[in-house]
């Protein structure tokens, strides 16, 4: 296997990506929509497309040996603009993949699947989609039940993934953080409410580990499990001097999951090497150090910058339906 096609390598997941598995000596390919981004400025063979641009998107298929399919509507508020364009991004596209090519597949999903449940759960518990963002993922799993694909439900991310991708700070950790700085204080409502935490470069770590692999299915992929409550202190231990507002009233996000990575670990050997503490650390140095100019700009959101340039984006993907 030598040639690895990226669909959606310029953001978030797909940067720290790109990074591994170009330093690992394959021919990599980013193809990507530049949704969050001005440009791309890696040394990195790209193609600007659109996944739904099927006659575009087909001849680098072809030349793939494997394709890490990213490319989606990422979060319950960002899919929730438009319903049925995210059914169209991050389900029906995958449904076309599974019906157009035959290599190694390498899928992201969510823990998001398993909504609200109290008891630690594997790959075989019951699923509870909350949100069309999880609906949506969940039913792209099946497209790809009977492909070589290997499907990681992923937990909440956290942390800095490569040197030029924009930073997300919509993300948990990385957004207590950045409140810890700038208003010197976190407000947590309820509290008790679980999360699956996992560092966007472990992400990276497992694809890389399974490009060649015979390994098929659905795998959870996390580092620890951690209450909302327990990581604001925790957030608080690198900002000594924050105050920690808690209300008894629970936010109106009813995702409450906890997830076992055992399974990944016993197949392959994946464990987590990045911890909650060095992505504090991370975001902590971007913003102690005035690395990012706007910390309020909603192009760090997924939900807020696809809402702000909503009528830009409709009629950019009406353009491709058309075509």
């Amino acid at each position: 296997m030598k040639n690895v096609l990226i669909v959606g390598g310029a953001g978030y997941v797909g940067g720290a990506i790109t990074d591994l598995i170009q330093q690992s000596n394959y021919n990599v390919r980013v193809y990507d929509a530049l949704l969050y981004e001005d440009s791309f400025r890696k040394p990195v063979d790209f193609i600007y497309g659109d996944v739904r641009d099927h006659e575009k998107l087909i001849p680098h298929l072809k030349w793939a040996d494997a394709v890490v399919w990213l490319a989606a509507i990422v979060g319950d508020g960002a899919c929730q603009l438009n319903p049925e364009l995210t059914k169209s991004i991050n389900q029906d596209s995958v449904a076309w993949l599974a019906d157009n090519y035959d290599g190694r597949i390498v899928f992201m999903s969510t823990c998001s699947v398993y909504g609200a449940q109290n008891s630690e759960l594997n790959e075989t518990s019951s699923t509870n989609p909350l949100s069309i963002y999880a609906e949506t993922k969940l039913n792209a799993e099946k497209f790809l039940k009977h492909k070589n694909a290997i499907i990681f439900r992923l937990g909440t991310l956290f942390g800095v993934g490569d040197l030029y991708s924009r930073i997300r700070l919509d993300l948990v950790v990385n957004i207590l953080t950045v409140r810890a700085f700038v208003e010197g204080q976190i407000s947590v409502f309820g509290g008790d409410q679980f999360r699956p935490l996992l560092h966007v470069k472990d992400v990276a770590r497992a694809v890389l580990m399974n490009l060649e692999t015979e390994h098929k299915g659905v795998y959870n992929l996390a580092r620890q499990n951690v209450r909302i409550m327990d990581l604001a202190y925790q957030v608080r231990m690198h900002f000594p001097d924050m105050v920690i507002e808690h209300t008894d009233m629970p936010f109106q996000d009813t995702r409450n999951y906890r997830v076992s990575a055992k399974k990944a670990e016993e197949v392959f050997g994946f464990k987590s090497i990045h911890s909650v503490d060095e992505g504090i650390e991370e975001l902590k140095f971007l913003v102690e150090t005035k690395r990012i100019k706007d910390l309020k700009s909603p192009r760090y959101s997924n939900q807020a910058y696809l809402k702000e340039h909503y009528e830009e984006l409709i009629n950019k993907f009406k353009e491709v339906e058309a075509a």
